[in-house]
């Protein structure tokens, strides 16, 4: 199958509301996962995610008969999900279990379009034209600006941000490489399967699987597994089943300040001034970077 470039149009349109939708839903993780690491060791919160979510997907699929990948396709989706999925959540989680600010991940997470449109140059042959690279430009100005009175050092909470980033970005590009074509279904639900397990090995020998609020802990892994698993990784891979995957990752841009307004909304925390310019900066950098 050819891989589609900036110059060939995608097969399919993606309907005009799921970028948006996509920004909000994706953004209020970072509030359930604050939430969630507040009430049990972050492993054992994501394991919970994926296997919930891998579940409730999984027997979706089933009912509806979606076509599941087989042979070397499901290898190519299980390597994407636990570069995603397994990768980039157990190393942000667990930043957020050592004290590192949701808008300081927000923003790091943020920074992945800048890193897919270096990776997708030559893995994906995506041409990037001068205003698209000024969009990204904008865009990383924006995410600064969402986050810039938040920032904080933790040299072991940066670090697993940075191993974050990286399972994110390699992944977004390894997946529209190989399995772009993928049912969202039923290769969402093969992506939590596949990271449910390491991520569960993973939280019994490096953590003490305990829940300290019972409620909290409910109330997070419901919403990251409706909302945010299920919900907003089937809006995602319907993105990058349709259009570029350096397009796709400049809805990254605007999460952080978009978190920044859902902590205010929903925890009562002031909106500062540098996160309203960051919407409008990281904004238009998402609008110049979506161009062709």
């Amino acid at each position: 199958m050819a891989v589609p470039t900036m110059e060939t149009p995608a097969r399919t349109r993606t309907p005009v509301g799921v970028p948006a939708l996509f920004v909000v839903a994706w953004s209020s993780a970072f509030v359930a996962g604050l939430i969630g690491v507040g009430a049990a060791p972050p492993l054992l919160l994501t394991f919970a995610r994926f296997a919930l979510a891998g579940l409730l997907l999984g027997g979706y699929a089933l009912a509806v008969r979606a076509p599941w990948p087989r042979g070397r396709r499901l290898a190519h989706v299980v390597v994407a999900g636990l570069l995603v999925q397994a990768v980039q959540f157990g190393a942000f989680y667990s930043a957020l279990g050592r004290g590192m600010p949701a808008a300081v991940i927000a923003l790091v997470q943020g920074l992945s379009p800048m890193v897919v449109a270096l990776l997708a140059g030559r893995a994906l042959g995506e041409r990037m034209s001068r205003v698209r690279w000024a969009g990204f430009g904008l865009g990383a100005a924006g995410v600064a600006l969402a986050v810039a009175d938040r920032v904080s050092f933790s040299p072991s909470a940066v670090a697993l941000c940075a191993i974050g980033l990286a399972g994110l970005s390699v992944g977004t590009v390894y997946q529209k490489r190989f399995a772009s074509d993928m049912d969202v279904r039923t290769g969402t639900a093969v992506q939590f399967l596949a990271g449910a397990p390491v991520m569960g090995l993973a939280a019994l020998l490096l953590e003490t699987p305990r829940v300290a609020d019972w409620g909290a802990f409910g109330g997070a892994v419901a919403w990251l597994v409706l909302v945010n698993s299920i919900g907003a990784f089937l809006l995602l891979n319907t993105m990058l089943r349709d259009a570029p995957a350096s397009r796709v990752s400049t809805m990254f841009f605007l999460t952080p300040a978009v978190t920044a307004v859902m902590a205010w909304l929903l925890a009562g925390q002031a909106l500062h001034p540098l996160a309203v310019a960051g919407l409008v900066v990281g904004g238009a950098g998402v609008f110049l970077a979506a161009r062709r």
